[in-house]
């Protein structure tokens, strides 16, 4: 077995110029490929379903920043542009055992599955005051812009209790958090504003509790579960930033997958394939996260071939994951919603720090794509799939823009 620290290592477009071909050439590199992250930081990426599956329920495989060997050394700069994704603080994504037990209980009680059904009525709103502003009378509309991305948005803000009125900002900051083109300069300066917004909201909610997620974690430090604001706040910011991000992709992307697809839409318009079929092939075949950071190895951890040493560190790359051959068949790298395995996927996590917000999100998806080709049954791209471009994010598959010709229904 071999550690390959000196190996050539691939290294992650932070422009995302390719992220099919790039998916591509992590899978061929074996289920352990080294990479290299922007700021040429280097890490090691788990490329396969299985390994993945092994990996994320490893217990020496740890979220504890302390094990990472660079970071010890001081060769991560604070202003490095992915250190939010990397150190965002004390949450229930950063700890592991006890800790993360604790603090994912508190939000699991907050997500139950009656309580998920019970906002479908609040998402089946915002999505018809959606639809309705949509401009039909625009030759090309920015569907991402007008409906992707705000549905999602307006149901987090609704879950978590932020205030409307910061939805601009936020979104103007979370766009920097998660860039890998955010100058160094305002990257500490971006965490610090989020981190601001979120105490703010946070210290709202213990003098005013609501309804809300964030009202339920400041009420339960009260009680004894021994949240600190820290933790508190760090969810919060979490649970936001996941919360919309996911989404949005998973909403564009389906909208998309079908305009390239058009005899899969017409499967699903014609009732021949359910909803949720696109939505699982899509989450498989495009999903929403991309890349998501990061692991550390308390010892090494053989991989195939390869081992891990100890104090470097893991990125689960999904993107390459969800068309692995070895779990998908030979047609992994096919959009097709009557794929037998497309519930198979990985694509919300697996083993303890699975996401939490999966049925949130699926939900939204359910309600928002069946609704909005309903009204418009001949939406379709304004652009071939091939200009459709991502943004500069190693995290997200983010396009910039999904512009469509709206073809109301006659009905």
């Amino acid at each position: 077995m071999t550690s390959g620290t000196e190996e050539l290592r691939i290294p992650l477009d932070p422009f995302v110029t390719d992220l099919d071909g790039e998916s591509a050439k992590l899978r061929a590199a074996g289920p352990l490929a080294a990479v290299e992250l922007p700021g040429g930081v280097p890490v090691w990426a788990v490329t396969r379903h299985a390994e993945a599956k092994a990996l994320l329920t490893d217990p020496r495989l740890v979220k504890d920043i302390n094990v990472w060997g660079a970071w010890q050394r001081g060769e991560i700069p604070p202003d490095w542009p992915l250190i939010g994704l990397a150190n965002p603080g004390r949450s229930m994504l950063t700890v592991d055992g006890a800790d993360h037990r604790r603090m994912r209980g508190l939000v699991a009680q907050a997500l139950t599955p009656r309580r998920v059904e019970a906002m479908r009525e609040r998402i089946t709103e915002l999505t018809g005051r959606l639809l309705d502003r949509l401009p039909t009378d625009a030759e090309v509309v920015d569907l991402k812009a007008e409906f992707a991305y705000p549905l999602p948005t307006y149901v987090v803000a609704d879950l978590m209790g932020i205030e409307e009125s910061r939805l601009p900002r936020l979104k103007v900051l979370f766009e920097k958090f998660f860039s890998t083109q955010t100058p160094p300069a305002e990257v500490v300066a971006t965490l610090v504003e989020l981190g601001g917004i979120m105490a703010e909201t946070v210290a709202a909610k213990r003098a005013e509790p609501g309804d809300d997620l964030t009202s339920a974690l400041v009420l339960a430090s009260e009680d004894g579960d021994r949240l600190t604001d820290e933790e508190i706040v760090s969810t919060l910011q979490l649970m936001v930033a996941a919360g919309h991000e996911t989404t949005i992709s998973l909403i564009v992307s389906a909208v998309a997958n079908l305009s390239a697809h058009p005899d899969q839409r017409a499967l699903v318009l014609s009732g021949a394939v359910d909803w949720s079929a696109v939505i699982e092939e899509t989450l498989r075949w495009s999903t929403p996260t991309s890349h998501v950071l990061i692991r550390f190895a308390t010892e090494d951890v053989p991989v195939g071939d390869r081992v891990i040493p100890a104090g470097d560190a893991l990125i689960v790359s999904y993107g390459a994951i969800g068309r692995d051959e070895e779990a998908h068949g030979p047609s992994a790298g096919d959009f097709d919603i009557t794929r037998e395995t497309r519930t198979r996927h990985i694509s919300f996590g697996h083993g303890p720090h699975v996401c939490p917000g999966a049925a949130l999100s699926r939900l939204e998806a359910g309600v928002a794509l069946p609704a909005l080709y309903a009204r418009f049954p001949g939406l379709d791209l304004a652009v071939a799939p091939s200009a459709l471009r991502n943004k500069p994010v190693l995290t997200q598959n983010d396009l910039f823009e999904l512009p469509v010709r709206l073809t109301p229904s006659t009905a």
